[in-house]
């Protein structure tokens, strides 16, 4: 039902995840091919009026998510599995609402955050992927794991990413904390985890085309470490493919009991 006029509304987060193949990116566009272009088509004609969203992190182009965090306020007044069955009901099939909880309106999905986490997953094989096409980025030279584990110890801690940076970023500041980076390998993929206060735009994708330079041994692993002090993009290497990224969510105080991860964590693992 809907709330009656003067009620208050609520603040309801959704977790969402949803392949990035097919769409520009997160941010709404004249074009309508974006998620939240998506997400607030079927949220609006659930609830029978216009929903606007906000996000925890804006993903490009081709950028997957397994549990993309929005929130948005709303009069009407639903049971939590409504607002996932029927939004999902509404959506593309490679866009789905995991899950749904009523927060508090100090709640913000991006500002309450105190980390952010992405995974990258590579390939490392002579023949490019098929079925893992736009899921996995891919590489044809054998990688060194040794090497690629002491250059991602360069990049733990405080530091000013600038030659990581697209020259598109709106971020305030360049220095993020980064608190921790995971590499492992099964057969001839490759993972890498992320984790941060926060990412400027392009940073992994940038980050990850220099390990993949380090990995191949065109670059000495100490090398980081003249890429982040020179401060510049152009001492970095090219940005590499967002096909194997993947926005694994934030994570939040556990006062507001959100989850910490979907079902598709196990698929990705």
């Amino acid at each position: 039902m809907t709330a009656e006029p003067g009620e208050s509304q609520v603040r309801l987060a959704l977790g969402l995840s949803y392949s990035g193949t097919a769409y520009q990116g997160w941010q709404s566009q004249l074009s309508g091919q974006t998620v939240q272009d998506e997400l607030e088509k079927a949220l609006s004609r659930f609830s029978n009026q216009p929903v606007r969203t906000l996000c925890a992190g804006r993903t490009d182009a081709g950028v997957h998510a397994l549990m993309q965090v929005v929130h948005f306020d709303t009069p009407v007044q639903r049971e939590l599995t409504s607002w996932v069955r029927g939004t999902n009901a509404l959506l593309p099939r490679d866009i789905a609402v995991q899950w749904a909880h009523a927060v508090p309106h100090s709640f913000h999905c991006r500002a309450s955050a105190v980390s952010r986490r992405y995974a990258y997953v590579l390939l490392e094989s002579p023949v490019r992927p098929s079925v893992e096409a736009a899921r996995v980025g891919w590489v044809y030279r054998p990688m060194d794991a040794a090497a690629l584990r002491r250059a991602v110890a360069f990049l733990v801690g405080e530091h000013d990413f600038s030659s990581f940076r697209a020259a598109q970023c709106q971020a305030k500041s360049p220095v993020k904390i980064v608190h921790r980076i995971d590499v492992t390998q099964r057969g001839a993929y490759w993972r890498f985890e992320f984790e941060a206060n926060a990412f400027l735009h392009h940073m992994i994708r940038n980050i990850m085309g220099c390990l993949i330079a380090v990995g191949q041994k065109s670059q000495a692993p100490e090398w980081i470490v003249e890429v982040l002090k020179a401060r510049n993009r152009a001492a970095a290497a090219p940005t590499f493919s967002p096909d194997g990224l993947y926005f694994l969510g934030p994570r939040y105080s556990a006062d507001y009991r959100l989850p910490q991860s979907t079902a598709a964590y196990d698929w990705l693992t």
